[in-house]
């Protein structure tokens, strides 16, 4: 006989929240509209032991086990019906060592904890582009972000993880202990077990120099080009990705342009201030500008720029692709589905992944793609769920202009939830490793709620 939910509430801390409880309909909620899911209990941690005791109720009454960290799965892994949630959010701390140049953080928390703790001491790591993303999805999935081109991604700043097992156990994952399991948690996903805290090491970001720069639509060929040819040679303290953006009814946007689809650089120096005029000079004079909002900030305010454009409750359907070559052929397929972006809300993407990337060997994480130059992203959001059809049709007829002129796999925290097939694909030649790992931590494929490796 398994574990009772009247046990499991006696072993945690936090609250444990079933179907009949106040409060559960607000506890079910996650970022992405789309999903509706009851599950049969959630299990809010407030520490590691609270996560092992989930892990033990899901395991020994056969139930399905989802872990939800920032909840923006854009699939919806961080929840399910009729089984476990183990939802991390109450777990949000964060500890700064100075001195280190490191930083530990619990399982819940969102970069913008991690950004606002570390700025405080002129230190930041790699996150992402949404303060309210969890540090723990983004950072097993690998994690792209503002500084990728100047310290790597998020997993190559990883240091250690705590890990609770399928087993229930809690492990240490480093360079010397569990070093198997270290190595498939950077970049392989939440296949192998609940990460309750993350060590990270930082580097000296304080203050950028970035924001957007704007131009008119007809732009969007000379803009693509001329910005595969900057990048390629900028030094790697810059990063700037293009994006496809209908215009918000920003201040710094003339109001007769608010409404209208533009073409985007978004920027971010990480080097000394001063010369980050200079720096994004190459990028301002590309085209004649529409609208622009550049200059000096924090960089935790940079990370906040576009969250007011993703709130939860939006609806949400995404692909995505590694790119080693932005061709003229792949540029066309831009310029042809990029200005149809439906709504304010959606985007695309096109981040650079070069410079310190390239410096891990494609082999010593499970984040593969380390000759990939670019990860595009068709991010679908909108409010309206009437439009779903029109919506999801244009994130896939998108994709299959430009899969074709791609790597076969992708960044796997851009997949969406009908992306199960490309997994092999994704991790190339470290797939079959990543299958070993999972046969040793979890033979019984607990932790499935995920793009998942099969044991």
């Amino acid at each position: 006989m398994g574990i009772t939910i009247e046990k499991l509430r006696e072993r945690v801390r936090g609250p444990v929240i079933s179907q009949q409880d106040e409060g559960f309909e607000q506890a079910r909620s996650v970022h992405n509209a789309m999903i509706d899911r009851r599950p049969h209990a959630i299990v809010q941690c407030v520490n590691a032991g609270d996560a092992v005791a989930a892990v033990d109720y899901a395991r020994e009454n056969g139930l399905d086990l989802a872990v939800r960290g920032g909840g923006h799965s854009v699939p919806g892994f961080g929840t399910c019906d009729d089984g476990v949630v183990i939802d991390l959010k109450p777990m949000r701390g964060v500890r700064v060592a100075p001195g280190d140049r490191t930083a530990r953080a619990d399982g819940g928390a969102t970069w913008g904890d991690l950004n606002a703790a570390t700025y405080a001491f002129g230190l930041a790591t790699t996150g992402g582009i949404i303060s309210t993303t969890g540090i723990g999805g983004l950072t097993l999935g690998g994690g792209i972000g503002y500084l990728s081109r100047g310290h790597g991604l998020s997993c190559d700043n990883l240091i250690s993880a705590d890990v609770v097992t399928a087993s229930g156990e809690l492990v240490v994952a480093d360079e010397r202990q569990h070093e198997d399991l270290f190595w498939a948690l950077r970049g392989g996903g939440g296949n192998f077990g609940v990460v309750t805290s993350f060590e990270y090491e930082l580097a000296p970001v304080r203050d950028i120099y970035g924001g957007l720069i704007f131009f008119d639509l007809d732009q969007v060929a000379n803009v693509l080009r001329s910005y595969r040819e900057i990048i390629a040679d900028a030094p790697e303290e810059l990063c700037a990705f293009p994006a496809f953006q209908i215009a918000p009814p920003l201040p710094f946007i003339p109001e007769n342009r608010h409404g209208d689809t533009l073409i985007a650089i978004v920027t971010c120096w990480a080097g000394p201030l001063d010369a980050g005029p200079a720096a994004l000079q190459p990028l301002r004079d590309i085209a004649p500008i529409v609208a622009e909002h550049v200059g000096p900030m924090p960089y935790p305010l940079l990370n906040t720029m576009f969250d007011v454009l993703v709130p939860p409750g939006l609806q949400h359907y995404w692909k995505a692709n590694f790119v080693v070559k932005l061709t003229d052929e792949m540029i066309d397929a831009h310029v042809e589905y990029g200005p149809k972006v439906p709504v304010v809300n959606s985007t695309v993407h096109i981040y650079p992944i070069d410079g310190a990337c390239h410096r891990v060997a494609p082999d010593a994480t499970a984040f593969a793609y380390r000759d990939a130059n670019f990860a595009t992203v068709i991010a679908g959001m909108w409010p309206d769920p009437g439009a779903n059809k029109a919506n999801i049709a244009w994130v896939r007829d998108y994709y299959s202009a430009i899969a074709p002129l791609s790597e076969e796999g992708g960044y796997v925290n851009f997949m969406a939830g009908d992306d199960q097939d490309r997994i092999r694909a994704n991790y190339k030649g470290n797939y079959d490793r990543l299958v070993q790992v999972k046969r040793a931590y979890d033979p019984d494929n607990l932790f499935h709620l995920n793009q998942n490796i099969r044991p």
